[in-house]
């Protein structure tokens, strides 16, 4: 049978194990229950903001894409060439504001402190390019004679009047196909 003064403890080992794995378990549970958390929230926020800072470029290239050639660009690769090589954008951004002796530049720098036209292209979450499109609308115009017969009908393709920039992740969008109002208005705004 036992005796009394055996003693029922168990080797040392098995409570430094013990140890060693609540130590593990706790560091994970911090892991998974703060750090990864915050660092997940920190990324988000870094992809919203540069992302609305590339499409906040966008619209601005579109304003002086319009401003020079009456409609607005309908392909991407077309306007951020505009951006980087056409003279009427070089004179714009190297402009001062004779008011308050500032930069007229409309862009923005981006997160690491520089404007890049070819960071443009994409969304910085997934590399997944912008969604934009312009408006094209046909308008017809009958020509009556005096005696009310028709000569002929006259089609104009109207392009460019109205456009819009999508974000593929969901972080915004810019302007309207469909709505005067929104023109150049962004969804976060």
């Amino acid at each position: 049978m036992f005796s009394k003064n055996s003693k029922n403890e168990d080797p040392w080992y098995v409570h430094a194990g013990l140890y060693f794995i609540i130590a593990v378990l706790t560091f994970l549970l911090i892991k998974v229950a703060v750090i990864d958390p915050t660092a997940e929230v920190q990324s988000e926020k870094y992809f919203k903001t540069e992302t609305r800072l590339r499409m906040t470029n966008l619209k601005e290239a579109q304003i002086l894409y319009e401003k020079k050639n009456k409609e607005f660009c309908g392909s991407l690769d077309k306007l951020i060439d505009f951006i980087k090589n056409d003279k009427f954008v070089d004179s714009v951004v190297n402009a001062f504001d004779s008011l308050t002796m500032k930069p007229a530049n409309p862009f923005k720098v981006l997160s690491d402190g520089k404007f890049t036209p070819d960071s443009l292209y994409t969304s910085p979450k997934t590399n997944q390019r912008f969604v934009m499109k312009i408006d094209t609308s046909v308008v017809s115009d009958t020509v009556v004679n005096p005696r009310g017969k028709i000569l002929r009908v006259e089609t104009k393709t109207v392009v460019g009047k109205k456009y819009y920039i999508e974000d593929p992740n969901g972080y915004g969008t810019i302007g309207s196909l469909d709505n005067d109002a929104l023109k150049n208005t962004a969804s976060w705004e």
